[in-house]
């Protein structure tokens, strides 16, 4: 018999988190198991979450140094990169590589502010801890490397997983997190502005170590997943699953199961309503403003900006423009998008109809080349420059490496590109995504997308053999409403419940699922 997880003890049959495969649309129509439904209405895990011993010492110890900031401790070791010195935690952890374990005191704080605006995915952990879903997984991770994902990270140790964590992107990494982790005994990769280099060399220590053989993937983006499949083909068949969170790691995972190259079944998170409606629509309409102004900042009322795409990150782009009194205009190659920008009020135009008149130029598409080395020459003077898409690819900013044209670094992820005839424009992160690069994002959102992640993780796991095939797969309606219910608290919510009577017209279960899996939130 498949084993069924640590969740034996709540589950009521053997399959304990799995949701029957149906073939066609991947999609689960009769919702999770009846463990799931256990979880969900919060039975027998009602012990208190373990809490860590060290935790409280560490923030004692981190108190006596509070007048200091932990950008001071990274001053000896300037010009050194992270991969050339030896580092040991506190109690002689070495199996990490950071920018200054002498920053964990500052990262652990960090993190313990982050999980005070992060309620479902700390529900999550003390409703599963004790019955260690995850006991046994081995997790590669490649995601950005921050505070809130820090607190998704030690969630999956607590369910029982062990991890090794590598970033997604070379500028989004917190140094003084990824200490932390690394002092918890958390084996990551991570510094900010690494080398192309270095990021492979991350992810490829997270993949290979000595003792070491990962079961399941958790990626953004699609690059830990890529690099098993060319370097590590025996240990990429030997994983159970794939769960990946960007719409530029799907496109991927999708281009693998169309060549025939996807042996392991994957979870399309990118595309659950609580990650598309949540996470790309409301952290994109906070962060891209906080880009902004931390990074240039720029006066948005009355300037003209132009967004790239109205999927929802560009719709997230878009409001917070105009609610600051920017003129908007957005680029679609969807007509169905673009009449939506057209309803919300914003003027639908090709790049190259108001390239020259723009103040700002935001890309959110994750697509190549949206932005060309052509229309950047048309760029007015000053006109500052972003991308808001997972991918580096959206501005042609190798173009802009030649000879002729002079880069000036401003500051910490800002820089202006001068042509010969003295105009500049403001670049910013080198084309990467800004929101993460220049500021941070919202805890709460990014709550919604951990817990998602982790039940995906689970759900995969424990799926018996053959549950799932080799494909992509969308986590189903119930699972969404799961993690949304586990938010509502913060804001005091109270659900409507139906009656017997209405339940029976609308023929629905009064527990939900409340929508079909083709309704469109």
């Amino acid at each position: 018999m498949h084993r069924s997880g640590a969740f034996s003890k709540i589950a009521l049959s053997p399959m304990v988190w799995c949701l029957p495969h149906d073939g066609g649309a991947n999609v689960n129509p009769d919702g999770p198991s009846p463990a799931f439904n256990q979880l969900r209405r919060g039975r027998r895990m009602s012990l208190p979450v373990a809490r860590d011993p060290m935790a409280r010492r560490r923030s004692s110890a981190a108190s006596t140094c509070s007048s200091s900031s932990y950008t001071d401790t990274s001053s000896d070791d300037e010009g050194v990169t992270p991969r050339e010195k030896i580092q040991k935690s506190s109690k002689g952890f070495t199996d990490f590589c950071v920018k200054n374990i002498g920053q964990a005191a500052f990262g652990r704080r960090e993190i313990e502010i982050a999980e005070q605006e992060m309620p479902g995915i700390v529900a999550l952990r003390k409703r599963a801890e004790a019955d260690k879903p995850l006991n046994g997984a081995k997790i590669v991770g490649c995601t950005h490397i921050n505070a809130q994902t820090a607190v998704l990270i030690e969630t999956l140790v607590a369910l029982g997983a062990g991890v090794r964590w590598a970033p997604c992107n070379i500028y989004s990494t917190q140094n003084e997190v990824a200490a932390a982790l690394a002092e918890a005994g958390i084996p990551v990769f991570a510094w900010k502005g690494e080398t192309e280099e270095d990021f492979w060399w991350c992810i490829d220590r997270c993949v290979q170590a000595d003792g070491w053989q990962p079961n399941m993937i958790l990626d953004d983006g699609g690059d830990a997943t890529h690099l098993m499949l060319k370097k590590y083909p025996a240990t990429f068949k030997l994983i159970k699953g794939i769960v990946e969170e960007s719409v530029t790691g799907v496109h991927r995972l999708y281009q693998l199961a169309k060549a025939g190259k996807l042996t392991v079944p994957a979870m399309n998170v990118n595309d659950s309503v609580t990650k598309t409606k949540f996470d790309n629509l409301y952290s994109c309409r906070e962060s891209i403003l906080d880009a902004l102004k931390r990074s240039t900042d720029v006066m948005f009322g009355g300037k003209q900006a132009l967004v790239c795409g109205y999927g929802e990150v560009g719709k997230g782009c878009c409001s917070a423009l105009k609610g600051m009194g920017a003129v908007v205009y957005v680029t679609e190659i969807d007509p169905i998008c673009a009449l939506q920008a057209c309803m919300d009020g914003f003027r639908v135009v090709k790049i190259s109809e108001v390239i020259r008149n723009v103040d700002m130029l935001v890309t959110a598409t994750g697509n190549k080349n949206v932005v060309t080395r052509e229309h950047i020459d048309k760029l007015k003077n000053g006109c500052i420059v972003c991308n808001m898409g997972h991918s580096n690819t959206e501005i042609d900013v190798q173009s802009l490496r030649t000879p002729e044209l002079t880069w000036e670094k401003v500051r910490s992820q800002v820089d202006h590109v001068i042509w010969p005839d003295g105009k500049r424009i403001v670049l910013l992160a080198e084309g990467r995504l800004v929101n993460l690069s220049c500021s941070s994002i919202p805890s709460f959102v990014v709550s919604i997308t951990a817990a998602t992640q982790a039940l995906a993780l689970i759900e995969l796991y424990n799926a018996p053999a053959g549950r799932y095939k080799s494909d992509v797969y969308l986590l189903p309606k119930k699972m969404d409403e799961y993690v949304a219910s586990l938010h509502l608290p913060t804001f005091d919510a109270h659900l409507t419940e139906l009656t017997d009577e209405q339940a029976k017209y609308m023929g629905l279960n009064k527990a939900g699922p409340f929508k079909p899996n083709f309704y469109r939130y």
